[in-house]
């Protein structure tokens, strides 16, 4: 390692380098008088040792597998075993989803991502007015347990890893599953997966929330208590940056909110009376794999150092494993265009890439199609042979962490770290992540940087290629997929075929039970358990939950 008077050298004569460089941009100028990125980052012409100052490897850096993971969570990364490929899917009807499902499979995809529609990310059944319009649009509709068997029928749940994105109802979606995998004669220990299961994230950028912030966080909590001793290899939450920057949050925003957000439920968890090392190696997390494949890659090293020395230092905890951040990617689906649509698979290879160089545990890739509808089978499969090409011919696999001592990597690294604490530790200041949200403050954020975002490429400040630059003149696209609107009239019928058939006094018992522990202070998974295996609807177990909880108002963001 360079020694002080070394750096001190060296910045001089990068200093004289320079001077050099601007006499002859006199003549030939760069493309642009300052290079800043999406953070707001200014990117110098060159990178140095003497930019990294005073890092020290082993406490910035250390090694693979070991703290503070800067360089990732395994000693041999991809070396071992590829990061798991998911194709983030489900439309329509369950038996069309578990069609889609098998094909990914037969593809060669080693796990499975549940996409729900958004009648079931709030906690309506199909029949409900709040549905008419929305069934099986943007995912499945998952209206009871019955659906959940058709769901996963011939996939033995013991053989993959199947991730879940639900946030309000994660409890409900979780205990179908348990009740699928029983069906199957396979018992919830050998269970492996993950419920997103993030609720903050909900309130400040996406909103599929339903009840108030307290009640939510209690079902979070009984979440982790009820899986550390009955689903231990189940991801309990996977904490979500990717729809903050969906949102319009910059890598460094993503980066802060998302660990804010981690804080406040460890904390939840702490107080509920749960210890730090119970729970914490099933925290996930999930970001996005945005443009900027340099300033992408710095982030995901970034969040695995800051998480580190928070486990470690706030919370005290002892095991590695809590320290860690294992993390699913999906590439950004808000990059996307439906100008031009085949150049989104280029946008996906790179920003698929830059997950894989900053070190996922698992990945999505979106369709080129996106932009437009669902995604067809076709381009669903362009998806994954992107991830696969990118595993088994790019050869960046084959060692742990190669863009690592890149000097603009570790110092953006480093930048991107300082500016994320930074807003942590203005978020503590207010109270923490929750009451962050409450004033409004991170919504102001992510709306400001989403604005200015916008602005950039409507000035022509920012370029987008087919859309503000490049244009050509295009035929309507065809063969889109699209999900029939009579899709709601087949979930209706199911429905009401189920409750002609269930014990309605075995469902009325169920959620009685349900009531009397929402109001007290009982573990609500059990009872949620058995009202799913007497098929109680979502809908239903949702309604006696609002009944006690409320449901909670979104607060205006913009006035202050």
């Amino acid at each position: 390692m360079a020694i002080k008077e070394d750096l001190r050298l060296l910045a001089e004569k990068v200093e004289e380098w320079n001077r050099a460089v601007e006499k002859k941009l006199e003549k030939n100028p760069e493309r642009q008088k300052e290079f800043v990125n999406d953070s707001g980052v200014p990117i110098k012409r060159l990178y140095t040792p003497a930019d990294l100052g005073d890092i020290d490897y082993l406490e910035d850096l250390g090694f693979p597998g070991s703290f503070p993971f800067t360089r990732g969570v395994q000693p041999t990364m991809y070396r071992g075993r590829h990061w798991t490929m998911r194709q983030y899917a489900g439309f329509a009807s369950a038996e069309e989803s578990n069609r889609r499902y098998r094909f990914l499979l037969e593809q060669g995809q080693t796990g499975l991502s549940v996409a729900f529609d958004l009648p079931t990310q709030i906690g309506y059944d199909s029949d409900n007015e709040m549905a008419m319009g929305e069934v099986g649009k943007v995912g499945v509709a998952i209206d009871s347990l019955r659906d959940m068997e058709t769901l996963f029928r011939e996939i033995p749940l013991d053989q993959v890893s199947t991730s879940m994105t639900i946030n309000a109802p994660a409890a409900i979606l979780l205990a179908m599953y348990i009740a699928v995998a029983e069906q199957q004669g396979i018992a919830s220990e050998k269970l492996r997966g993950t419920i997103q299961n993030d609720i903050l994230k909900e309130y400040s950028s996406r909103g599929t929330y339903i009840f108030p912030p307290k009640s939510s966080m209690r079902i979070i909590t009984d979440i982790f208590a009820y899986c550390a001793k009955k689903v231990p290899q189940w991801n309990t939450i996977s904490i979500s940056g990717y729809h903050i920057r969906e949102a319009g949050s910059t890598a460094v925003q993503e980066v802060a909110f998302t660990l804010a957000n981690g804080i406040a439920y460890v904390e939840a968890a702490l107080q509920a009376g749960m210890d730090v090392d119970g729970f914490g190696p099933r925290l996930s997390f999930f970001f996005n794999a945005h443009l900027d494949f340099l300033e992408e890659i710095a982030k995901y090293r970034a969040a695995r150092r800051i998480w580190a020395r928070i486990m470690k230092d706030r919370f005290k905890a002892k095991d590695p494993r809590s320290m860690m951040i294992r993390f699913h990617t999906q590439t950004a689906g808000c990059t996307l265009t439906a100008q031009q649509p085949m150049n989104n698979i280029v946008r996906v290879a790179f920003q698929a890439l830059a997950a894989v160089l900053g070190g996922t545990q698992s990945l999505h890739t979106n369709s080129m199609d996106e932009a437009l509808a669902l995604p067809s089978e076709k381009a669903v499969q362009i998806a994954l042979r992107t991830q696969q090409l990118i595993a088994y011919e790019s050869g960046v696999c084959d060692t742990v962490d190669p863009l690592g001592g890149a000097y603009y990597l570790e110092a953006l690294t480093r930048e991107i770290e300082e500016r994320a604490e930074s807003y942590i530790r203005r978020i503590d200041e207010m109270g923490g992540a929750a009451a962050a949200i409450e004033k409004g403050f991170i919504q102001r954020e992510i709306q400001e940087s989403a604005y200015k975002f916008q602005r950039e490429i409507e000035r022509k400040e920012r370029v987008v290629v087919g859309v503000n630059r490049f244009q050509v003149k295009e035929e309507k696209p065809r063969n889109l997929l699209r999900v029939d609107p009579a899709v709601r009239a087949s979930q209706l019928e199911k429905i009401r075929k189920l409750k002609s058939e269930r014990s309605s006094a075995g469902v009325a018992g169920c959620l009685a039970a349900l009531k009397k522990a929402a109001s007290g202070a009982d573990n609500l998974m059990v009872p949620i358990l058995d009202a799913v295996k007497c098929y109680a609807t979502l809908g239903e177990i949702c309604d006696v939950l609002r009944d006690v909880f409320g449901e909670y108002k979104q607060v205006n963001t913009f006035a202050r």
